[in-house]
């Protein structure tokens, strides 16, 4: 079975195709590529991404839609609050996951790496809650829509992960890690109820008990360095992206560059970030960050992060529907042009993460495609999402034609 799609306005290798587009998307073995690009006048210009050499096909009318590369999303943790809405209300994982799964491909993501926390904090994202959520994207992604990833954030003062860590890295099923310190906060903060109260609430401790564990792990601060010396030597070994998250100032940047973390992820300054792009480091912010107008956290502003040539990559971090909406808001406010913010949630971490066969629609690259209705000007609507050649997601059956 092919998709043939015609019409709409689609984004060529960042450039786009006004004239009305025809791509035939072949489905060999249940995967779908983009096998050929050629441009012919046939009834005026046409231009021609694929082949079909299938009897059977799909037609879809994209008459009036953006056709684009699917999404990439390079850190996503909303499906922590579809497992639990509420602290300590937990629902099945395999009805969570599904549920994200339908999230995303409804928002245009044909790539998701789940943030999942690995931490000395007990509850949600504690070792045995990563290892259960692990354990289920792996089991469940053969069967969901998106190509659904693990993105394992590992709390760097959790001393005692590092075997199980490089196990999980070493059977590869680990798209990325990130080395997160939420601990240094924690201790700046632990005399703040008012800052406290959300760890402690998760944690599902007393606020002494939870104290004293702070107290514990923070003792053995000075193992810190070189567990993540090893952690990253295991990752390089096992071809893992490393990304270093929340870095605070261009010398710690350099610290994690130098052990082979090469995404900067979120950095707290833009002396950071000017520092990170100097040295050729993607740099990750936030999408709703964008749609926000700013951090609620007091960081950088992502959008003049962008404007500035400081942000190469976009996450959806908290937020699904903050990915799909953050370039149209770019373009709409004069940052950038819609086929470079598009770049920033497409090609942008599809090349930080070596994921070469996606990201652009190009010959070779996986059929990863999302059509989006456009004319409602700050909504952008998903018609169709299609993951390596077949329709994930549909809103319009009457654009659909069989041949």
């Amino acid at each position: 079975m092919s998709i043939t799609i015609r019409g709409g306005r689609a984004l060529l290798d960042a450039h786009w195709s006004d004239a009305p587009l025809h791509i035939e998307i072949d489905a060999i073995d249940g995967r779908g590529k983009l096998v050929s690009q050629t441009v012919a006048e046939t009834n005026g210009p046409t231009a021609t991404v694929g082949r079909s050499s299938q009897d059977r096909a799909l037609v879809f009318d994209a008459t009036d839609l953006l056709v684009l590369p699917g999404l990439v999303d390079i850190h996503g943790d909303t499906f922590e609050r579809i497992i639990e809405p509420r602290p300590r209300v937990r629902f099945d994982l395999d009805l969570a996951l599904r549920e994200t799964d339908r999230q995303l491909v409804s928002n245009g993501i044909t790539t998701a790496f789940h943030g999942v926390t690995w931490s000395w904090e007990p509850g949600l994202r504690s070792r045995e809650a990563a290892i259960e959520i692990m354990s289920a994207i792996v089991r469940l992604a053969p069967a969901l829509a998106a190509d659904n990833r693990i993105h394992l954030r590992h709390e760097t003062f959790d001393i005692d992960a590092g075997d199980e860590i490089i196990a999980w890295m070493n059977r590869g099923v680990v798209g990325c890690l990130a080395f997160n310190d939420h601990m240094t906060g924690t201790i700046k903060d632990r005399h703040r109820p008012e800052k406290m109260a959300k760890m402690i609430e998760r944690s599902g401790l007393t606020a002494a008990d939870f104290d004293a564990l702070v107290e514990r792990t923070y003792a053995r601060r000075d193992e810190v360095p070189a567990s993540l010396n090893r952690l990253a030597a295991a990752a390089r070994a096992a071809a893992v992206t490393v990304l270093s998250h929340d870095d605070l100032s261009p010398e710690q940047r350099s610290w994690f560059r130098e052990r082979g973390a090469s995404i900067a992820e979120f950095p707290t300054t833009v002396e950071t970030a000017r520092a990170a792009v100097a040295a050729g480091d993607p740099i990750v912010f936030g999408a709703p960050n964008v749609m926000r107008g700013g951090s609620h956290t007091g960081c950088p502003s992502a959008a003049e992060m962008a404007g500035a040539g400081l942000c190469t990559i976009l996450a959806s971090d908290y937020y699904y529907p903050a990915l799909l909406a953050a370039p149209f808001k770019l373009a709409a406010d004069g940052v950038l042009p819609l086929e470079r913010a598009w770049s920033l949630v497409s090609a942008g971490p599809a090349r930080a993460l070596g994921l070469d066969d996606r990201g652009s629609l190009l010959p070779g690259h996986r059929a990863d495609i999302v059509l989006i209705d456009n004319t409602t000007a700050g909504v952008p609507i998903v018609v169709a999402t299609i993951v390596d050649g077949r329709l994930r997601y549909l809103t319009d059956p009457q654009r659909l034609a069989r041949t």
